[in-house]
């Protein structure tokens, strides 16, 4: 099990209540555990009976010998050493890998002063490792933490020795960008050491590297072992502040469970900057205008973000960014008339005004279906002009060739698991969300269904890997369609079954339904979960998700089941629709039907309640993929189904349909980001087969506040301080400086992964550049960017604080984060939007600016597009073939020192306005050459409430500042106010800049700890 799992949310956390969010907007459900969010936690260990790790890691820890369980009076079950040799517990070896910061903490009671014994030692060897002597050692006495990377490199806390027969509880914090390591008894400090190793990479390696992680135990071999006892040992990945242990010593007093939690905003500890100085191009501002904008009763405003400012000093600034109110319902617009809201420009005293009109009449109608997309084996990547691979080549690769080494047999291991069925000799399950005990598991299978029908498609260049993944595509769906063959039907004829899905018994000599999943707990009994089921876990966790069931980690709980299901579906679907198995449609159809059957005998109070749970209500896309099979059936009660996933009180406000997105009010505001992006493109494609205008405005507005109030500067949407969790949006609209940039990281991969699927579904009915600008954003500096240098290992989170350093998992494809499943979808169909088609082949847009070839096989056309962007600020089309019609090529919004055309070497006298689409049409004729020139410009992007702090692009790329270590405050850059160029020199070919001194080089091309944001001075 590799090092990403230091990435993975945890299980037992509480109800969120926290600034910003009303009680009737906050999700309900668990968040998180003592004030922390859940992506701060490796493992948690209660030892209240056994050695389990209570996160949803599954980093189970093993006895050295056997573990003993007493009974203590204040704990309940605890964990007793005897300081024997082999009495001692030992973790998963790549637990502690690639961590930025450490914070170990725990209840303790030590019977015995014995020099030498250790809470804990992790490390690599006697030499490169980490331990905290409670009595302390032969060379120091006292309570030492003490980390050591070889020869006298040595740091250590020392306090005074732990104190004998009674509870004690204690925490070691690590935090590398302060350079310090603190000791803590019952919450109070009782030793510090600075200047401590400047990465924990020297003492536990990097991904890959095996540690030997014991509790008890050290790996000094002459060291005696731990006499006492443990409770609640925990690891976190963050640095622990002493508001949040103090949160944990109070709460971990009260029981395991933990509900009572701390649910104030997480202190800041980013620098702080005052509210009324005015930053960036501000502090060179003038003056803004009003606005004057309508509206449709019932429907709030769109206002705009961004307005023309009046600069001084002959400063030519960009827009200004105008940060508006944002209700939590449409009140103000439930009568015609005209009213003013007013706005605010960070660090100014300007007030902006929108005067409003409400219009009585009827909402415009949403717009058709205008393009249509071409097939992934339509277009192909090329080499760039110079001949040299391309980054989307490059990562294509590393994940075409290691998924076509996969064993197939890995991903149906927990199906045939599931149903009791042998697995082939050699097969060997995957590890992290798809292991034996994870209620998640069979989430994998799903992308990886869809990575190889994408990878079937994309492959025509190699008929031995199309050949392979051919294999593979059969080979699953075979098997998945004999599994679900099963399901229903009595093991041999006159044997009892149970075909009718909403009838499904307990299993075999249970009392209730329950997500037990262990060999010796699970069920297996496929004749009573009814016709048509298929999955790699037994109902159990869809029934109890109906009757009320959380998200966590007992056996009562569950964890997103039909968000796993999705994946299923989703992939069956794309191996259909690449190669035309009938029978990966009748596994999907089957299950389909047996969703629609247990759903539609549900009421609508029961469905709001459901999907409005945190993780255990989510389910990815399953409108969409319902909606899918409506398209491709024709049969009605698919697009039934599909609509009973309706998030209504996202979407309309509630059951009466009173506002939500679709009238234009933020209802996502403080939510987990990826459990409700899928559901926003179910909508686009719910409006595409049901053609309710409605459903287009949910996703329409969804989009616009998304990326103008939540987005970070490389596309990404979410990553709160407030609330405690790096998942989901901030409390507040455009607040990212105030709720944003999460400690435990931001911008979840997966999520940009969907973002870029709604954008272009979106465009395909609404032709915006901005759809397109914001894809390629996404594109080149969160997915291109997500990726090993080496590998396809690939991020979960990517943090942007300052100093930080990218963590990838995954690099073999034998354990998936949900993040890791989106990136062998990712990289599978980088070319998808390139190119898209008007649906009467009349007309051509090209979307983004990558050397490929696309087959319009309708027209009997190809185009050549040849290029090094973006090393090189031109692209060149070559027409082949012959025929009329428009071709509609972007000009990009950051495109704004001019954009200039030629066909066949002949300037063309075209208006090219940043920020639209340019089309040219004619009677193209074949060896026809278009060239492109867009010249590139730095430009900032300025962190909306705090306009200082910003990031620095050239043209589309973000560039990132090389950092050597880790640190706590932002980078400062000083730049010429009135052309920031002047104080930047470098190679714009090679995209490698400098700025004093310090080198920047694209994100997508940074592999070592960086700054994505500066804090920023013009002069």
């Amino acid at each position: 099990m590799k090092s990403y799992r230091v990435f993975l949310r945890f299980i037992f956390i509480a109800t969120i209540l926290t600034k910003g969010i009303s009680p009737g907007q906050a999700q309900s459900g668990d968040q998180i555990l003592d004030g922390i969010g859940e992506t701060g936690m490796i493992a948690r260990y209660v030892f209240n009976g056994d050695l389990k790790d209570w996160s949803r890691n599954n980093l189970h820890a093993t006895a050295g010998q056997n573990a003993t369980f007493i009974n203590d009076k204040r704990f309940g079950k605890v964990l007793s050493l005897s300081g024997e040799k082999n009495d001692f517990v030992q973790i998963p070896a790549d637990a502690l890998t690639d961590m930025e910061s450490l914070s170990i903490s725990g209840w303790i009671y030590l019977r015995s002063e014995k020099e030498g014994q250790v809470v804990f030692d992790f490390g690599k060897d006697a030499h490169k490792h980490f331990f905290a002597a409670p009595s302390g050692t032969n060379v120091q006495d006292g309570f030492q933490s003490v980390m050591t990377t070889g020869g006298d490199n040595q740091k250590g806390a020392v306090a005074p020795a732990l104190a004998l027969n009674r509870w004690v509880y204690l925490t070691i914090v690590v935090d590398i960008p302060a350079k310090t390591m603190t000791t803590y008894v019952d919450a109070v400090p009782v030793g510090e050491s600075k200047q401590i190793p400047r990465e924990l990479t020297e003492v536990f390696g990097s991904s890959g590297d095996k540690n030997k992680l014991y509790i008890g135990k050290s790996l000094l071999t002459e060291s005696p072992t731990l006499d006492g006892m443990l409770h609640d040992f925990r690891i976190y990945r963050v640095p622990l502040s002493k508001n949040q242990l103090t949160a944990i010593y109070t709460n971990s007093q009260r029981g395991v469970s933990n509900r009572a939690v701390n649910v104030t905003k997480v202190e800041d500890n980013l620098p702080e900057f005052p509210l009324t100085r005015a930053q960036l191009y501000n502090a060179y501002l003038l003056a803004v205008p009003d606005v004057q904008v309508e509206t449709a009763l019932g429907d709030l405003p769109r206002l705009p973000s961004y307005v023309v400012g009046t600069y001084k000093e002959g400063v030519v600034g960009p827009k200004v960014r105008v940060l508006w109110p944002s209700p939590n319902d449409n009140s103000t617009v439930l009568e015609a008339g005209r009213y003013t809201i007013t706005g605010r420009v960070p660090g100014t005293d300007l007030q902006p005004k929108a005067i409003v009109t409400v219009k009585p009449s009827k909402t415009a109608a949403a717009p058709q279906l205008k393009l249509a997309t071409f097939g992934l084996n339509q277009v192909s990547l090329q080499a760039d002009a110079q001949n040299q691979q391309t980054k989307f080549i490059e990562n294509r690769n590393k994940f075409i060739k290691t998924l076509a080494a996969t064993d197939p047999n890995s991903f149906l291991y927990m199906f045939r698991d599931a149903f009791g069925q042998p697995q082939p000799q050699g097969a060997k399950p995957l590890g992290v969300w798809d292991s034996q005990d994870t209620k998640l598991r069979g989430h994998a299978t799903g992308h990886y269904l869809t990575a190889i029908a994408q990878a079937y498609a994309s492959t025509g260049y190699d008929k031995t890997l199309q050949a392979n993944f051919a294999e593979k595509m059969n080979y699953m769906v075979n098997t998945l369609y004999d599994l679900a063959q099963l399901s229903g039907k009595p093991q041999q004829a006159g044997a009892v079954a149970t075909a009718d899905p909403t009838a499904i018994p307990y299993g075999p000599g249970k009392s209730a339904y329950d997500s037990d999943l262990s060999r010796e707990g699970i069920r297996t009994d496929y004749w009573n979960w009814g016709g048509g089921y298929i999955s790699a876990y037994p109902p159990d966790q869809f029934i109890m998700l109906e009757k009320g069931a959380k998200y966590g980690g007992q056996k009562t709980q569950v964890w997103a089941p039909y968000y796993t299901l999705h994946k299923i579906l989703a992939g069956l679907i794309d191996i259909y629709e690449v190669s035309g198995n009938e029978k990966a449609l009748q596994v999907a159809t089957g299950m389909a039907d047996w969703v629609h059957a247990r759903l539609s005998q549900l009421s609508k109070e029961t469905l709001i309640q459901v999907w409005n749970t945190y993780i255990a209500g989510e389910f990815g896309g399953m409108n969409e993929t319902l909606a899918h099979l409506y398209r491709i059936t024709h049969k009605e009660h698919y697009l039934k189904t599909a609509q009973l996933f309706d998030n209504i009180d996202m979407f309309f406000g509630n059951a009466n349909h009173a506002h939500g997105l679709a009238k234009n009010v933020d209802t996502f505001r403080g939510l987990h980001a990826n459990q409700h992006i899928p559901q926003i493109v179910g909508s686009i494609e719910l409006y595409q087969v049901s053609n309710l205008p409605e459903y287009y405005r949910v996703a329409d507005n969804f989009w616009y506040k998304a990326v103008n109030d939540y987005m970070y500067s490389i596309g990404g949407v979410a990553g709160a301080r407030n609330p405690a969790n790096a998942e989901v949006f901030t409390a507040e609209p455009a607040t990212l400086y105030e709720n944003g940039f999460s400690e435990g990281g931001q911008n979840e991969t997966c999520a940009t992964y969907n973002m870029l699927k709604l954008t272009s579904n979106l465009f395909l009915f609404d032709q915006r550049t901005e759809y397109m600008d914001y894809y390629e954003r996404g594109l080149y500096n969160h997915i291109l960017a997500s990726v090993a240098e080496n590998t396809p290992a690939n991020t979960y989170h990517v943090p942007l604080r300052p100093g930080a350093i990218k963590q990838f998992g995954n690099p073999d494809m034998t354990g998936f984060t949900c993040c890791n499943g989106t990136a062998i979808e990712s990289s599978t169909k980088l070319q998808n939007s390139i190119y898209f088609k008007s649906r009467d082949d009349q007309a051509l847009y090209v979307n983004l600016f990558i050397p490929s070839t696309l087959d319009w096989t309708e027209r009997k056309v190809t185009v050549e597009q040849k290029t090094s962007f973006p090393k090189q600020d031109e692209t060149e089309l070559t027409i082949k073939g012959n025929g009329k019609f428009d071709l509609h090529v972007r000009v990009p919004g950051w495109a704004t020192k001019g954009f200039y055309v030629t066909v066949n070497g002949k300037d063309q006298n075209v208006r090219a306005q940043p920020g639209t689409y340019l089309k040219l049409s004619r009677n193209w004729k074949n060896g026809d050459r278009i060239k492109l020139k867009m010249p590139f410009q730095f430009h900032l992007d300025p962190v909306m409430d705090q306009q200082n702090i910003a990031s620095l692009f050239y043209g589309p790329i973000l560039l990132a500042a090389q950092e050597p270590e880790a640190r706590k405050d932002w980078r400062k850059v000083t730049l010429d106010a009135k052309d920031i160029s002047k104080s930047i020199t470098g190679d714009p070919q090679g995209l490698a800049f400098k700025i004093d001194g310090v080198d920047f080089k694209p994100f997508y091309d940074t592999y070592g700890r960086h700054s994505v944001y500066l804090d920023v001075t013009l002069k």
